[in-house]
C-alpha cells in the first residue's frame, strides 16, 4: 500500500478555527486534517458543508453543533470542544444521533480562577475607569475621593456557582485576603471541601443582599439564562460589585447597563457577554464597568493545555475508543 492510499484510510477531521501549529502536527500523524489557519469564521452552512464525510471536528466554542448540523453531518463521530463549556452543544441532539461530546475541563481552573480575582480586584478598586481618565490627560492634582473604591480585604465574598474555579476563587478570596466566603450553588458541597473552601452555603436571595463582591461561576443553561436579572440586581447593595466570567446570557446584559447607570450597584467587570463578541451597546456607555474579550483562560500554557486535551480526546475516541473527558458517556455504549 503506498502512502496516499494509507492517508485515505486515515479518519478525516476538521479544525474549526486557528489553533497552534504543534497540536496541528500532532492530529496530523492520526487524521487526515483540514485546519483553519487564516482563523475564518464560518457560518452553519459553511461549517455543515466542511463536514461532509469528517468523523471528527475541533471546536473552540463558537461553533454551533445542532440536530439539524447532525442529521446533515452522517458520518460525524465526536466534537471535541477546547473549552470547559459546551453551551454550543446539543448534547441531547448529539446523544441521540450518536456522536460523542467531549470538553476540556480542569486544566483551565487555577489560571480562570485567577483572572476571575484580577477582574474583582479592577472592578473594585476602580482600574478602568482610572486609567481611562489618566490617558485622557485629566489627572493634575490629587483629590481625597479620588477614584476612591471599595476594600478587598475583610469584605464579603460572594460565588454563584461553587464547581472547580468556584473553589478556587473562594480559596483565593478566604486565605489570601481574609475574606469572608458565602456560596450558592444547585447542590451544596461535603463539609470538608467547604471547609477547604472556608465557604459557608447560602440560600440565592442572602448570597445577594450580603455580598460584597459577587462573582458568577455557574455554567449556562436554560435555567440559569438572566439568573441575575434588574430583580436581582435590585436585591444587592448599593456599594457591591459583580462579576462575570461565567457565560454570556447568565446575566441580563441590558438590566445591567441600566442598574450601573443608576448606581444600583456600584461597578461590574464583565469577561463574557450575552451574543458576543458582540457587546450591548449601553455596557459601552458606562464607567463603572471593566470589559474584557473572554480572555480568563488566556494564558499560553493554558490554551495549549487545552488545545492538546481536545486533540487527545479526538485521538482517543477514533483510534482507541477511549475519550479522556466524556459529556455523553452513553454514546460509549452503542
Amino acid at each position: 500500500m503506498n502512502p496516499t492510499e494509507m492517508t485515505r484510510m486515515k479518519p478525516q477531521i476538521l479544525i474549526a478555527r486557528a489553533i497552534f501549529p504543534e497540536v496541528i502536527a500532532k492530529l496530523a500523524q492520526h487524521f487526515d486534517v483540514e485546519s483553519n489557519p487564516s482563523d475564518a469564521l464560518w457560518t452553519q452552512a459553511e461549517l455543515t458543508h466542511k463536514l461532509q464525510g469528517r468523523q471528527g471536528v475541533f471546536t473552540t466554542g463558537g461553533e454551533r453543533i445542532d440536530a439539524e448540523l447532525l442529521a446533515a453531518c452522517p458520518d460525524l463521530k465526536i466534537c471535541a470542544n477546547m473549552a470547559v463549556g459546551y453551551n454550543n452543544f446539543d448534547i441531547a441532539a448529539m446523544t441521540a444521533a450518536g456522536v460523542l461530546g467531549t470538553n476540556a475541563p480542569d486544566v483551565l481552573t487555577e489560571t480562570t480562577a485567577d483572572f476571575g480575582f484580577a477582574l474583582l480586584m479592577a472592578t473594585a478598586r476602580r482600574m478602568a475607569e482610572a486609567e481611562h481618565f489618566l490617558r485622557a490627560g485629566h489627572w493634575t492634582r490629587w483629590r481625597y475621593d479620588m477614584f476612591a473604591g471599595a476594600d478587598i480585604h475583610g469584605a464579603t465574598l460572594g460565588i454563584l456557582g461553587m464547581g472547580r474555579i468556584g473553589q478556587g476563587i473562594a480559596r483565593r478570596g478566604a486565605m489570601g485576603f481574609g475574606m469572608k466566603v458565602i456560596y450558592h450553588n444547585r447542590s451544596r458541597l461535603d463539609a470538608a471541601t467547604e471547609a477547604e473552601c472556608k465557604a459557608s452555603f447560602v440560600g440565592k436571595e442572602e448570597l445577594l443582599r450580603s455580598a460584597d463582591h459577587l462573582v458568577l461561576v455557574l455554567p449556562y443553561s436554560a435555567s440559569s439564562h438572566h439568573a441575575i436579572g434588574a430583580a436581582e440586581l435590585a436585591q444587592m447593595k448599593p456599594t457591591a460589585t459583580l462579576v462575570n466570567i461565567a457565560r454570556g446570557g447568565i446575566v441580563d446584559d441590558a438590566a445591567l447597563a441600566v442598574a450601573l447607570r443608576n448606581k444600583t450597584i456600584a461597578a461590574a467587570g464583565l469577561d463574557v457577554f450575552e451574543g458576543e463578541p458582540k457587546v450591548h451597546p449601553d455596557l459601552l456607555t458606562v464607567p463603572n464597568v471593566v470589559l474584557t474579550p473572554h480572555i480568563a483562560s488566556a494564558t499560553m500554557p493554558t490554551r495549549l493545555a487545552m488545545a492538546h486535551l481536545a486533540a487527545d480526546n479526538l485521538i482517543g475516541y477514533l483510534i482507541h475508543n477511549k475519550p479522556l473527558t466524556p459529556l455523553n458517556p452513553a454514546v460509549l455504549a452503542l
